[in-house]
Formats: structure tokens, C-alpha cells, sequence
């Protein structure tokens, strides 16, 4: 055996030994490189940027006037739908860029060092929930530019926010792990808007789910993405706190304590 073999080897046992500080302390650190990515390729942040403005500009002028009867009443309806439909597409991201690192070796590199073999996974999933407050802010800032002014108030605004983005995180363990397990990007990313596209159209983020056949009317009353959005503008534009709120947060708790293992055990398998 090689003395680079054992090197590796040994940092290989090293690595499966660090306490949960220091893990901590890795995931922190693939977090920031994470964020230096984007420091140096700032287009990546296009999809969180360019998204809710074109999005929020372009729904709320074609519906508002049919659904609401103007643009400024069709605010309070839209926007809490156009937050929750940009972030948790963001939340794709995480699924591709972790399949585009694996496919380039970069996790081949990660195993020599003497860090937590999780800590890659952890830090990428960490650094997306950056991209996540970007879009989240971005789409509230829109929306006030437009006229939009939530009667619930700054801090139910900020719970709204919270809550978005710990559900994006949490659906972004689903991505995370179809990167893990799938052979490219492309299938990532196909496979995910094939599933994304008909939660967040077929929902009550855009129009009002009684003027749908009776049929998709269900679907809409059951749909995850119904319950969130739902909880959005209870609580942005009546402060209010009510049962949707807490399905979304059981649903995120659900998700991750489905996912979260499978993810690190697929993995912990390739790395």
C-alpha cells in the first residue's frame, strides 16, 4: 500500500471521528464556500433576483385586473403566491449544484481531507438558505414597490418569511437527495420541475380554487403548497396565526425526518 493511500485512509478514519463541534465547525466552513461560489459567479443568483420581479410584474398585471378587478387588489393575493412559488423552485438548486460537485469530482477531493464527511452535504444545504432569504426579500420588495402593504404587519411579515424559508430548506432534503442518487444535472432538474410545476400552478397561489373544476378543486384543497401559501397571507396580510401555519411546519418536519436520512445514508455511501 502507497503512503498516499494511507494518508487518505487515516484522514478518512479522522474524518469519521470529529466531534459535533467540529463538524459544526466544517459545515460552516463548506457553507462559506458555498457563498464564495456565487461571490465569484454572481449570475447564479439570477434565479433569486430576476425571478420574482419578472414573475410579480407579469402575474399581477395579467390576472389582477380579471380576478381582483385591479392591480392593487390583486397584491395581497399574489404576492404571498409568487413568494412561496420562487423559493420553493429555488430550492431546486441545491439538487443540481450537488450532482454538477459530485459529477466534477469535487467530493472525491472532500474525502482526502480530515473533516466530517458530512459536512459537504450540510454546508451546501446551509449556504441555499441564503439564496432562499435573497428571493424571499426581493419578492416583499417588489411587491412594496407596486403598492402592496401588509396589514399584518413587520413582524408577521418576518414570521411569513421564517416560515417560507424553513419549508423551502426542508423540500430542498427531497433535491438534495435525487442529486445524491440520480446520474446527471439534467435529470435533477428535469425530474424536479415534472413535480414542481404542477404543485405550484395547480394551488391557490394565483387564483382562487373555487373558480377550478371540482376535480382540481381537491387536488388544490390538498395540495402542500395550497396550505403555505395560505399561511402566508394569514399571517402578512391579517396577522393572523391559523391551522395552515401549523400543517406547513408539520409537513417541513415531516419531509426532514423522511429525507434527511435517506439523503445522508445515500450519501455517506459515495463519500
Amino acid at each position: 500500500m502507497s503512503n498516499t493511500t494511507i494518508k487518505v485512509s487515516n484522514r478518512r478514519k479522522l474524518s469519521n471521528k470529529t466531534s459535533f463541534r467540529q463538524t459544526v465547525r466544517n459545515s460552516l466552513t463548506m457553507a462559506h464556500r458555498g457563498l464564495l461560489k456565487v461571490k465569484r459567479t454572481p449570475e447564479q443568483l439570477f434565479d433569486v433576483t430576476l425571478q420574482p420581479i419578472i414573475f410579480t410584474l407579469m402575474f399581477t398585471y395579467i390576472f389582477g385586473g380579471a380576478i381582483s378587478g385591479n392591480v392593487h387588489s390583486y397584491l395581497p393575493v399574489i404576492i404571498p403566491g409568487i413568494l412561496v412559488q420562487t423559493v420553493i423552485t429555488t430550492s431546486v438548486v441545491t439538487g443540481v449544484q450537488l450532482r454538477e460537485d459530485m459529477d466534477k469530482g469535487v467530493f472525491d477531493r472532500f474525502k482526502s481531507l480530515p473533516i466530517a464527511r458530512i459536512a459537504p452535504l450540510a454546508g451546501a444545504l446551509l449556504a441555499d438558505t441564503i439564496r432562499y432569504t435573497i428571493a424571499t426579500t426581493m419578492t416583499f420588495t417588489m411587491g412594496y414597490i407596486m403598492g402592496y402593504r401588509p396589514e399584518g404587519g413587520l413582524a408577521f411579515v418576518f414570521l411569513a418569511a421564517l416560515l417560507v424559508i424553513i419549508c423551502s430548506w426542508a423540500i430542498s432534503w427531497i433535491f438534495a437527495f435525487l442529486g445524491v442518487i440520480s446520474r446527471t444535472a439534467s435529470s435533477v432538474q428535469g425530474i424536479s420541475m415534472i413535480v414542481l410545476f404542477p404543485l405550484t400552478f395547480l394551488s391557490n397561489a394565483f387564483v382562487p380554487a373555487d373558480t377550478m373544476p371540482k376535480l382540481i378543486q381537491w387536488f388544490v384543497k390538498f395540495n402542500p403548497i395550497s396550505h403555505l401559501v395560505t399561511a402566508v397571507r394569514n399571517l402578512t396580510n391579517s396577522g393572523t396565526i391559523g391551522w395552515d401555519f401549523t400543517i406547513s411546519l408539520i409537513g417541513a418536519a415531516v419531509i426532514v425526518a423522511i429525507f434527511a436520512p435517506l439523503t445522508v445514508r445515500a450519501y455517506m455511501k459515495r463519500a
